[in-house]
């Protein structure tokens, strides 16, 4: 394979990617159109029905909906959910990069680390929402740019984590989120613990089989990579296929003000059960 030239090769089966790992659930909060009461009751809810990861998003306004609706950040956020959970994992879905210095970014997030006890996944993108930038004065640039900040931005944080007194409690997981083939997957490959990603199984084996061939490249197996996709709907739709391509973590999206996690429960049955019925040890 070339190093800058994946070919994403057609049959993709995923028995690379998934390595014998359990099926695992996430809920995204979407931190929009509710007061933080109704937040806050829904990481309960969410915690309660047994979902694997709590995520919520980084960003300052809503995405959907009413556009100047209710609203809140994500890392303060997140150091709330620390202390409020107690056995799912949190994380955001995903970091913007652009909008925090690497080396602090790496020190709130090994904060974060330790309040909730080990349970923090270090989720992290190069950004795209433009009125977030435009408004809180940050340079929106290209998205080249905006990559080759992200690209810069991983090391750092690694390097931070190295040196930080007391050090995080584990080696806290990187989740990158995007889907270009040339820049974010090799990225992955050389830094991730979980790719998260969007689409139809057509372009999620594509990119599994990019990612394979990525981690071929930086020396990985890649089964070291977790792979993650946004789901919506009931499981029966097209869960099975996305196992068969080696996902292993199916994230479902709901937002204020209900929090409705009536789909993530059906996507939580279904879990148990194929786990159950493949050995997955979840």
């Amino acid at each position: 394979m070339s190093a800058t030239e994946p070919t994403g090769a057609p049959g993709y089966d995923g028995s690379r990617a998934a390595a014998g790992r359990p099926v695992r659930v996430g809920v995204q909060l979407q931190p929009q159109h509710a007061t933080y009461d109704q937040v806050r009751h829904a990481v309960d809810a969410a915690e309660a029905a047994g979902v694997d990861v709590i995520f919520n998003w980084d960003h300052f306004f809503p995405l959907y909906g009413e556009p100047d609706g209710a609203h809140f950040e994500c890392w303060t956020m997140l150091g709330a959910w620390a202390e409020q959970t107690g056995r799912a994992e949190i994380g955001a879905l995903v970091t913007c990069n652009s909008y925090r210095n690497p080396e602090l970014l790496a020190d709130m997030a090994r904060t974060v680390d330790h309040i909730s006890g080990g349970r923090l996944i270090l989720g992290i993108g190069a950004g795209w929402f433009e009125r977030d930038y435009t408004e809180y004065g940050y340079e929106f640039g290209t998205a080249g740019q905006r990559l080759a900040s992200l690209g810069d931005a991983l090391p750092r944080i690694e390097a931070r984590w190295s040196v930080l007194n007391p050090a995080p409690t584990r080696k806290i997981p990187v989740l990158v989120g995007g889907g270009g083939e040339k820049k974010t997957l090799r990225m992955t490959a050389r830094h991730a613990d979980i790719w998260h990603g969007f689409g139809d199984a057509d372009v999620i084996a594509r990119k599994h089989q990019v990612l394979d061939e990525w981690c071929d490249s930086e020396e990985r197996e890649p089964s070291a990579v977790e792979r993650s996709a946004g789901v919506e709907g009931a499981p029966d739709q097209r869960a099975e296929r996305l196992l068969a391509l080696g996902t292993r973590l199916f994230t479902v999206g709901t937002d204020g003000p209900d929090f409705d996690l009536t789909t993530a429960v059906q996507w939580l049955r279904w879990r148990d059960q194929v786990n159950e019925r493949d050995g997955l040890g979840g």
